[in-house]
């Protein structure tokens, strides 16, 4: 069973362009490989970036399904799971630490204060795909949505992929390696 989980890199908050995206695939806990590509900061170009990264791989006939580490990379840039998972024909799972405080998403995206900071461009069309990516569930120490995949299932992907803690092993690599490229050396948790 190959998984891949997609993790961004580390980026200082005034950066603008683009910004390091990590595919890392590993076959239950043991990576068998990394896929790298560029998203824009705040842009819509997510979904494109990772089928496309998918598709042009020795793993496209091989990846069973996609994880993310949260539903949006590079800041704002907001991953339409529906189409993800519909184009390479695999589920979906994001995976997070916490349950996000939705209010504050939707304060941050849409800026309770445009005279400090501007409205993310696209705010309502980033939103409409952070409520539709459907609800978000506990699943022992994480939180999940999930789309193409029944809570049953996706416990047990997680359980496959899970090596110590919490978080599988597809996105703690990606993390880590999207980490030691952007800033030479990987740090903290996934």
């Amino acid at each position: 069973m190959n998984v891949i989980g997609f993790d961004d890199g580390p980026f200082a908050r005034e950066h603008r362009g683009n910004v390091l995206l990590v595919g890392g695939v590993c076959s239950r806990t043991r990576l068998d490989g990394v896929l790298t590509g560029h998203v824009r900061r705040d842009g819509t170009d997510s979904t494109d970036a990772m089928v496309a990264m998918v598709e042009s791989s020795q793993f496209a006939e091989a990846v069973r399904a996609v994880m993310l580490q949260g539903i949006a990379v590079a800041g704002f840039n907001v991953v339409d799971v529906h189409a993800l998972s519909e184009r390479l024909g695999v589920p979906v799972l994001v995976v997070m630490r916490h349950a996000p405080d939705m209010a504050a998403v939707r304060r941050a995206l849409f800026s309770d204060a445009p005279a400090v900071r501007p409205p993310v461009r696209g705010a309502a069309r980033k939103w409409r795909l952070i409520e539709h990516a459907g609800p978000i569930e506990p699943l022992g120490k994480i939180y999940v949505q999930r789309v193409g995949l029944s809570l049953d299932k996706a416990r047990a992907l997680v359980t496959a992929t899970t090596l110590h803690g919490n978080i599988p092993e597809p996105l703690r690599v990606a993390h880590l390696i999207a980490g030691g490229l952007t800033t030479g050396r990987s740090r903290g948790r996934a």
